[in-house]
């Protein structure tokens, strides 16, 4: 019996962070979630505890979903600055599927200043992808790929912020060829 919530849960869970990642915590009313998931309130809320807590549940899928395939594409035998490149494209040319922009990034505006349990997820979470990254840069560099004066975590640091920009831009409009100018040139530090 506990395998169909599950799934149950687990589609919500998706559905759910669609809806949040498109308009946001505060524009996603219980209704719109219903929508999304397929589901009457009362199986959401028999199934979540509440909004906050689907949220956090959708919020924890995205990130998890997003540091795993970060996470393989760092430990992969690409060159560094193959792999950056990478990295930036899946801002410039992101999933057509997706709602534009970053759940991460957009939620870091939205909550991070106003929620104390939800800022010290996305601080969890940034430090997790800058340290995955910072130790391919450090092994690029052992290899020789970059200059031994470079700071992998400078850099970490700098990938990372590029990538939140490039999203903020895409979700205001930015156009391929603006997304592209901006990543041609943090592509440039490496």
């Amino acid at each position: 019996m506990a395998r169909p919530r599950m799934f149950e849960e687990d589609r919500a869970v998706e559905a759910a962070m669609r809806a949040f990642w498109t308009a946001g915590y505060e524009a996603t009313s219980t209704q719109d979630l219903c929508a999304a998931t397929g589901l009457g309130r009362s199986s959401i809320y028999n199934t979540f505890a509440s909004k906050h807590d689907l949220f956090e549940k959708s919020l924890r899928h995205y990130m998890d979903e997003r540091n795993a395939t970060l996470a393989r594409l760092m430990d992969g035998e690409l060159p560094i600055k193959e792999k950056i490149r990478t990295v930036l494209w899946w801002a410039v040319e992101p999933d057509p599927g997706d709602p534009k922009g970053c759940l991460v990034v957009n939620t870091l505006v939205e909550l991070g200043p106003r929620d104390p349990g939800i800022a010290e997820l996305l601080r969890r979470d940034t430090a997790k992808r800058v340290e995955t990254v910072r130790a391919a840069i450090e092994a690029a560099r052992t290899r020789g790929e970059i200059g031994a004066d470079r700071d992998p975590l400078a850099l970490a640091n700098f990938v990372s912020a590029t990538v939140s920009g490039l999203r903020v831009a895409a979700r205001g409009g930015a156009g391929r060829a603006t997304l592209e100018s901006i990543a041609n040139v943090a592509l440039g530090a490496f």
